[in-house]
């Protein structure tokens, strides 16, 4: 997914404002007076007005804000403006996750306040604690690339963290009750093919093959863990020296299900430098600098970090590749319709239709073990 400004260094810049935070798009404004007055009687450490914002420009989804009054700083995550899929963004519920998963993943950002009223801001929405640090898509702070044993570390440590996430407790938490394990991989297939139904705009023959090899296919599941479902390097802080994760972001899609679907996620945003163009354009990342683990290697550390069986990874890296093809196919729904603004969706119908053609491929070598 391409973004432009997606290059982010969450700590202050020369003017004070976090570099690649940009002043607020058009149309997607906040009533700072409404804003203030619900920090005033929400959040304690909030010293009161002024309160400067600018908005975080990556990320296709939900609509994100650095706000500022004196040396208290935070962010606030709203739904995106116009009409919204049934159950989409769901801020309270996001919320209430980082209340529940803090505590015992540290990495998981303090909620300071939730606003489940919409008509405060037109939408419910909530403010979190600001995390400063680097994070890195498409490029390096500064466009320096660092040395490949850097890049390597980066890498390993996006995987250690994954399986740590795996690793919690969800029933001691609190947050048994957020999905529904059983059938959890055949619902998100039957899931995702509605959405796709939905926001279709034009057919794509690859899919009268894909759908059915998937739905043929569906594994058994891997166990059952918190999963993100969004799990990527560019939802992740890292401290200056790129050494340390000090953050996992946008929790909205999180949920309790087969571990084995959030490691496919991540590896669908995982691109090889001799990927296909689809990947390499459409979802450019770091990851193809020297030194990163290819996602063979990823998937081998990650078992052996949680002694899981991840010989049937290919069907849910090809999945994975479908659900991020209609996510993209969402976006652009929007675009098209004139509900966002956004000049970066207008080509996200292409590439929904390259990663779907992909994957189709993908599956016909075979379980999708080449994808590897």
């Amino acid at each position: 997914m391409s973004q432009p400004e997606s290059q982010r260094l969450a700590g202050p810049g020369g003017d004070g404002f976090p570099p690649g935070t940009i002043p607020v798009r058009p149309g997607e404004e906040l009533d700072l007076d409404a804003v203030t007055a619900f920090l005033e009687r929400e959040v304690p450490a909030f010293p009161g007005p002024p309160v400067e914002v600018r908005q975080f420009p990556a990320g296709a989804s939900n609509l994100t804000y650095w706000l500022r009054a004196g040396d208290w700083q935070a962010v606030l995550r709203r739904p995106p403006f116009g009409p919204l899929p049934p159950r989409a963004h769901d801020m309270v519920r996001e919320a209430t996750i980082l209340h529940h998963l803090h505590p015992v993943f540290p990495l998981a950002p303090r909620p300071l306040a939730v606003c489940p009223d919409p008509s405060v801001l037109g939408a419910p929405f909530y403010v979190m604690e600001y995390r400063p640090g680097v994070v890195v898509d498409d490029q390096f702070p500064g466009g320096r690339t660092p040395p490949p044993e850097t890049c390597r570390r980066i890498a390993q440590r996006v995987v250690d963290t994954l399986a740590d996430l795996h690793a919690v407790d969800y029933r001691q938490a609190g947050l048994s009750g957020l999905g529904r394990p059983e059938g959890f991989v055949r619902r998100q297939l039957e899931g995702w093919a509605g959405r796709w139904r939905r926001v279709e705009t034009e057919p794509i023959p690859a899919l009268a093959y894909l759908l059915p090899w998937l739905e043929e296919r569906v594994p058994e599941p891997a166990g059952t863990a918190l999963i993100h479902n969004d799990f990527k390097l560019n939802n992740m802080i890292l401290d200056p020296s790129l050494d340390r994760v000090v953050a996992v972001l946008d929790w909205e899609m999180a949920t309790v299900g087969d571990p084995l679907f959030d490691l496919g996620v991540s590896l669908s945003y995982w691109v090889h430098p001799d990927d296909p163009e689809v990947l390499r354009n459409g979802l450019p990342t770091v990851t193809t600098c020297p030194g990163f683990l290819r996602r063979g290697e990823f998937v081998h550390r990650y078992a052996l970090r949680t002694g899981r069986d991840v010989s049937g990874i290919g069907w849910y890296l090809v999945f994975a590749y479908f659900k991020l093809a209609v996510i993209l196919q969402q976006i652009y729904y929007r675009w098209r319709a004139g509900q966002t603004q956004d000049p970066r969706f207008a080509s996200f119908g292409s590439m929904a239709r390259g990663l779907i053609e992909l994957a189709a491929e993908a599956a016909g070598r075979g379980a999708g073990a080449g994808l590897l």
